[in-house]
C-alpha cells in the first residue's frame, strides 16, 4: 500500500518517516497554509531523500509557471492539485512536465461528489479523496463518510485522506480498500511538526494488517 505522510516541514522528521516505511512524502506549496515551505526549503529536505521516495507539491490554484518552477526547484515527482483545477489545466501542466505524476484531489461532500472524476480520468494519474470543507483545502482532521466508497472502483489509482489517524486507520481500509492513504494532521504535534511515536504506531497497525 502506498503511504504518503503530508505536510512536511523538516528534514530530520521527512528522513525519519521515510525510514518508518512512508513511500510518498508531502510539501505544501500553497502560501496561506500553516504547513507552507518555501521551494528552497523543499529542496533541502528532498536532497535528503531516498531516490524511490515520491516527493508530492500540494498546489491550490497555481499558475503553470509557478508549479513547473517549484517542481524543478524542489526536485519533485508528482504535483497534487487540492483547487479548482479543471480537466483542461492539468491536459497542460501534463504537457509541461510530462514526466511528473499528477494527482487530483477530489472534496467530498457527498456521494455525489464521486461523479466529478469522470472527466480527470483520462488525464490524471492518481486521484486523493479528501473531506470538503467550505474554507480549508486539506489537513482539517476531519473524515468524510467512508460508506460513500464501499462499492468505488475507479479506473486510476486513489488515495484516501481525511481525519485519518492510527485509531481510525484499520476501520477507514476495511469499509474503503484504497490503493494508497494520505495523512498530515492525524500524525502531527501541530502543523508541519510530525509525531514520529504516531508515524510509528501508524506502520506498526499497517505492518500486522
Amino acid at each position: 500500500m502506498r503511504v504518503k505522510i503530508c505536510g512536511i516541514t523538516q528534514v530530520e522528521q521527512a528522513s525519519a518517516i521515510a525510514q518508518l516505511g512512508a513511500n510518498a512524502l508531502g510539501f505544501i506549496c500553497v502560501e496561506s497554509s500553516k504547513r507552507y515551505i518555501s521551494p528552497d526549503q523543499i529542496a533541502a529536505i528532498t536532497t535528503h531523500l531516498p531516490s524511490d521516495i515520491s516527493r508530492i507539491g500540494v498546489f491550490a490554484n497555481s499558475n503553470l509557471d509557478q508549479i513547473t518552477s517549484i517542481v524543478q526547484q524542489g526536485n519533485l515527482t508528482g504535483v497534487q492539485l487540492h483547487g479548482q483545477e479543471t480537466p483542461q489545466f492539468c491536459q497542460q501542466l501534463r504537457d509541461r512536465v510530462p514526466n511528473i505524476e499528477i494527482i487530483k484531489t477530489i472534496a467530498i461532500k457527498d456521494e455525489t461528489s464521486l461523479s466529478q472524476m469522470d472527466e480527470y480520468h483520462p488525464i490524471v494519474d492518481t486521484f486523493l479523496l479528501d473531506t470538503y470543507h467550505p474554507q480549508q483545502l486539506g489537513g482539517t482532521g476531519q473524515a468524510f463518510n467512508w460508506n460513500y466508497l464501499e462499492q468505488f472502483r475507479p479506473p486510476r489509482p486513489w488515495l484516501l485522506a481525511g481525519g485519518l489517524n492510527p485509531n481510525n486507520i484499520q476501520q477507514a481500509l476495511t469499509v474503503t480498500q484504497p490503493h494508497g492513504i494520505d495523512l498530515s494532521s492525524g500524525v502531527e504535534r501541530s502543523p508541519g511538526d510530525k509525531d514520529l511515536a504516531l508515524v510509528s504506531e501508524l506502520f506498526a497497525l499497517l505492518n500486522n494488517r
